[in-house]
């Protein structure tokens, strides 16, 4: 007997004893779940201690809660950083004297565009300079998805579909989803790119340059495996040594086969940051890149080791600068537009990054904290072998359906907008009407020593 029809007679005898949550149970679980986050947000019940880490301290992710719960940005909490004693945690804006600030006012344009070659495509834009990042269907749920790609709709901004494929519930929010390609090709249809506004290329990953991606076989369900075409429940891999680009004009046929399937679509392409990123960045350019997607040392993902993600990549807080001034360097710079990720957590991390000379970011724990996660670690499967017990980063059958669409959303929109709004108070203290005055202004940054000053 052969190994594909082996597994999929172990698949059969296996989803016979699938039990669906009850409509009671679903109701009573989503309920004390969704309760239970109010009560803490709130500050009804003490900090967990196994609330959070160094990087997503308890308050951190209480007060993402709060902006969450309420749309509002807490007066009593931490919303701003977290305590990894460095990156981003030790920067901080030199503000004006009050008597400068601008008032608050959503006449301050957030706005940025994503196509800057004027060559004809998609012009298109963001209404807030940062997008969903790729969370492929297998490592979150299609609940997950859909309330991401809406949200992003909401904002008129975008949702990626990570390598994981292209769901068809998508389809109702195709204007509002990037379509991504990554090495081992999953999911990849022409369907999925004639859909597409803006196809992204990934071809690192910041958590885990050189090791490539990697789905459990526990996660690689049924339908994961059919839009993944593989064989479901065996682990899958998407190797990077084992790709077919290894040179601009590589990487160049790569945006001509996609240019041939749908001539619209604007093209990102996501590379990790290694010493000499911003070589790649400008190759990325010349071969005909729209965005230049930038993903730092602590991009997020379950299956990357500890060891890679603190000592392989460069933070993203060193690459911005280094690729922003190379692009400057060429005279290209005000041709791309260049989105930093791997760490950016709040809208003051936004902030800085565009001060060091990024455009905007992608978020992606951002989104998952906002729908409940604790960053319990429990991604990759956990004690019980499902994966998060939150419903969250699971196709678990039972456990995904802890997340509901609708709430989800409600969610999503409730921190984005206490995000603009902190966004939009920080360029009124710094006199600015506009996020792209703000780009590359490291001199309105300061550095936090470790006793609290410069």
């Amino acid at each position: 007997m052969r190994l594909p029809q082996m597994l999929s007679e172990a698949y059969d005898a296996y989803k016979d004893k699938v039990v669906f949550p009850s409509e009671n149970l679903l109701h009573k679980t989503t309920g004390l779940l969704q309760n239970g986050m109010n009560a803490r947000a709130f500050g009804e019940y003490p900090s967990p201690e196994a609330l959070g880490d160094a990087r997503w301290t308890d308050e951190l992710i209480l007060s993402t809660w709060y902006m969450a719960e309420t749309g509002k940005v807490p007066s009593d909490m931490n919303f701003k950083t977290g305590k990894s004693d460095g990156g981003f945690d030790r920067l901080d804006f030199q503000f004006l004297s009050e008597e400068e600030w601008l008032e608050h006012s959503q006449e301050i344009d957030t706005s940025i565009p994503l196509n800057r070659r004027a060559d004809g495509k998609n012009e298109i834009g963001i209404d807030i300079p940062w997008y969903g990042g790729g969370m492929s269907y297998g490592s979150v749920s299609i609940n997950v998805m859909m309330a991401r790609a809406k949200n992003a709709k909401r904002w008129n901004s975008y949702m990626s579909t990570g390598e994981g494929g292209y769901p068809p519930e998508l389809y109702e929010v195709k204007e509002n989803v990037i379509t991504q390609v990554a090495t081992g090709y999953f999911g990849v249809e022409e369907e999925t790119i004639q859909a597409a506004p803006i196809v992204e290329f990934k071809y690192a990953q910041g958590a885990k340059p050189g090791l490539g991606g990697h789905l459990l076989a526990a996660k690689a369900g049924e339908e994961v495996a059919k839009l993944r075409g593989s064989v479901p429940f065996v682990s899958l891999f998407s190797p990077f040594p084992f790709h077919s680009t290894y040179s601009v004009e590589d990487h160049s046929k790569h945006l001509d086969w996609i240019e041939t399937v749908n001539p619209k679509a604007i093209l990102s392409v996501k590379v990790s940051t290694p010493h000499d990123v911003d070589m790649v960045a400008v190759g990325s350019y010349y071969a005909g890149a729209h965005i230049i997607h930038l993903d730092g040392s602590y991009g997020g993902t379950g299956a990357a080791p500890e060891i890679a993600k603190k000592n392989i990549a460069m933070p993203i807080e060193l690459a911005i600068p280094k690729v922003h001034k190379f692009l400057q360097k060429e005279g290209v710079r005000d041709k791309v537009t260049l989105i930093a990720s791997g760490g950016v957590r709040t809208a003051d991390d936004i902030a800085k990054a565009i001060a060091l000379g990024a455009d905007g970011c992608v978020l992606g724990t951002t989104d998952l904290v906002g729908m409940g996660c604790t960053r319990c670690a429990n991604c990759e499967g956990g004690p019980s072998g499902r994966g998060c017990p939150w419903g969250l980063t699971t196709t678990d059958i039972q456990l995904q359906e802890w997340v509901q669409q609708d709430w989800a959303e409600m969610r999503l929109d409730n921190l984005y907008k206490a995000m603009q709004w902190r966004l939009r108070d920080i360029l009124r203290k710094l006199g600015m009407s506009d996020v792209s005055q703000l780009r590359g202004r490291t001199d309105l940054l300061r550095y936090i020593g470790e006793e609290g000053g410069e």
